[in-house]
């Protein structure tokens, strides 16, 4: 793929590094890294080289001449740094939540629609190969109008996992400590929303409470394993996504049905794909049921077979790249509006867990009407950056935490 040559800047070289790699692949030229943690950074320009600028402060950094950013800090706060990057129409390819909070989305789409920047979500997922062959056939039409979606992002995590905590809770603050089981929703609802074409109008959600019981190592602050979540959408249709779950057994799975047929990935079973459809609505010269592996059928496809998350990452950069080259924003559900609505499913799922299921109008940030129902709403479960403690609960059972043991065994992991 001919891409002119752009430059780039990597703010969080933690997971920045690994997106790195493919720009770099696509003929793009990484100038500038940011981070405050010096052990990375120094790791990052041996890997990238000295002709590579590092910076300590984001708003030195974002003075280094560049054409895009790279926001790969703490999930929840890319907000504030793109917005950033807008006041100078510097792209934005953001990984992965856009916003933390609704009010946060407000002064998002307000930045961006004074801005020349072009805004990408980086949610990957809906570029694995069993999503891209799931919206092959959609496309094709066969599956008829589509009722129904879900997906699930399954991650369980071995309590005792040194290196785990390590590497992605390493201070009591974390805002995985601290994360609802909505919040880290696009890899499950941003599949679905890509596959379908539809968009969430009303979410309600419930929450499953399962605490890590026992004396192992944890510092995190909510006991529920798993959500539930349901959106009606624009077109009539329903979603069913998990966000981050934790039940028993790992997977990703995107199941969608349509009035003549359903097709998914079978869990457990890789990229695997089960298509099926009613006996008397079938394609011509097609069978009822087809199991098979689906394949790539792409130009860059032994590139895409060495990169992160099953090749998606590479797609996904790829896209980006393509739309900066192009002058073009990146369509739904990677666009800046897309992503303040998968923000909001996320945000106000929780808060339908806290009050017991209730459904929540999902914002369109488009209107004016609806940025002044959330303009002044910073609501958060997080401890901020500034050490701002959270605002609302971040458990469906408000007053749960770690025991002592529980804490005084992580802080041991840490030393370890």
């Amino acid at each position: 793929m001919e891409i002119k040559k752009i430059k780039v800047g990597v703010f969080g070289v933690g997971r920045g590094l690994d997106i790195a790699k493919n720009f770099m692949l696509l003929n793009a030229e990484i100038v500038a890294i940011c981070d405050n943690h010096k052990g990375r950074r120094e790791e990052a320009i041996k890997k990238l080289g000295k002709s590579v600028k590092d910076f300590e402060n984001f708003d030195d950094f974002i003075n280094y001449p560049m054409d895009a950013v790279i926001l790969a800090n703490n999930f929840y706060e890319h907000a504030e740094f793109a917005i950033k990057c807008f006041e100078k129409n510097i792209h934005v390819f953001c990984e992965c939540l856009s916003n933390g909070t609704m009010g946060e989305g407000v002064k998002l789409i307000r930045a961006f629609e004074k801005s020349k920047s072009i805004y990408m979500l980086a949610e990957n997922y809906p570029q694995m190969l069993h999503n891209r062959e799931i919206k092959r056939v959609i496309d094709s039409g066969n599956l008829g109008e589509i009722m129904y979606a879900e997906a699930e992002y399954n991650h369980p995590v071995n309590p005792w996992y040194t290196y785990f905590t390590k590497k992605y809770k390493f201070y009591p603050e974390h805002w995985r400590h601290f994360l609802p089981k909505t919040y880290y929703i696009t890899h499950s609802l941003g599949p679905v929303m890509y596959l379908t074409g539809a968009t969430p109008k009303k979410v309600s959600a419930f929450a499953m409470f399962f605490p890590i019981k026992g004396d192992v190592p944890t510092a995190s602050h909510n006991g529920d394993k798993a959500s539930n979540i349901t959106t009606l959408n624009d077109d009539g249709s329903v979603f069913r996504v998990t966000a981050s779950s934790c039940f028993g057994a790992h997977n990703n799975s995107t199941r969608v049905c349509g009035t003549k047929g359903q097709i998914e990935n079978l869990r457990g079973m890789g990229d695997q794909i089960m298509l099926r459809y009613n006996e008397w609505e079938k394609p011509e010269n097609e069978p009822v049921e087809k199991l098979y592996t689906p394949s790539w059928n792409d130009k860059d496809e032994e590139i895409i077979k060495q990169s992160g998350h099953g090749g998606a990452d590479y797609v996904t950069a790829r896209m980006f790249l393509d739309c900066v080259d192009k002058g073009v924003q990146p369509p739904h559900p990677f666009d800046v509006y897309s992503a303040t609505a998968m923000s909001s499913v996320g945000i106000l799922a929780h808060r339908s867990v806290l009050d017991g299921g209730k459904v929540y109008e999902i914002p369109d940030f488009r209107k004016e009407e609806d940025r002044k129902l959330y303009e002044n709403d910073f609501l958060t479960p997080f401890y901020s950056s500034k050490g701002d403690a959270p605002t609302i609960p971040c458990c469906s059972h408000t007053d749960y935490k770690p025991t002592e043991k529980q804490m005084k065994l992580y802080f041991k992991e840490l030393e370890k």
